[in-house]
């Protein structure tokens, strides 16, 4: 990754902002807690706080030291169920499964090898009825069906535009 986000996080709180709308609107919608949410390429947890708070449990991964520290020193003060794991996406495996796999603009950092490869090392740890929740580049979104295409199971496309790929689990 050519930019240095770990240097970023380490100089400027909530460097990313807000978390995304799409997301928000997302969970505002969703009839359910205490589900386990995985943010990949979470850096400081725009998204993962904004999800614990509403009764997840997440577990949040980036390659940046310093923006897992962020994430879980706000947990901290917070009593948030937040697990922080500082690891390179492009070799990192989940351990366990999850209700929900969110991608929030960090798959189109990657190589595309890289890319597909994470993808498909998550898609099996997702639990039937599960989400798939995909922000990125409205180019790569061909290449993420293509990849939901060659894994067994029964995908539904809920959304699929303007650089957002919402798939569920059948």
């Amino acid at each position: 990754m050519a930019y240095d986000y770990d240097k970023l996080y380490r100089e400027t709180p909530d460097a990313l902002g807000a978390p995304s709308a799409a997301f928000t609107a997302f969970f505002d919608r969703l009839d359910a807690r205490g589900l386990d949410v995985l943010d990949a390429g979470c850096g400081q947890g725009r998204d993962a706080l904004f999800i614990a708070r509403m009764g997840h449990r997440v577990t949040g991964v980036d390659i940046s030291p310093h923006g897992i520290r962020h994430l879980l020193a706000a947990a901290q003060r917070e009593d948030l169920a937040i697990t922080g794991i500082a690891a390179d996406l492009t070799v990192w495996a989940p351990d366990k499964d999850y209700d929900i796999l969110l991608f929030d603009r960090t798959l189109h950092m990657l190589a595309a090898p890289q890319r597909r490869a994470l993808l498909t090392r998550c898609l099996p740890h997702l639990r039937p009825g599960g989400w798939v929740l995909i922000s990125d580049e409205q180019r790569n979104l061909k290449e993420f069906r293509q990849v939901f295409a060659s894994q067994n199971g029964d995908w539904h496309t809920d959304q699929n535009s303007r650089g957002l790929l919402f798939v569920r689990r059948g």
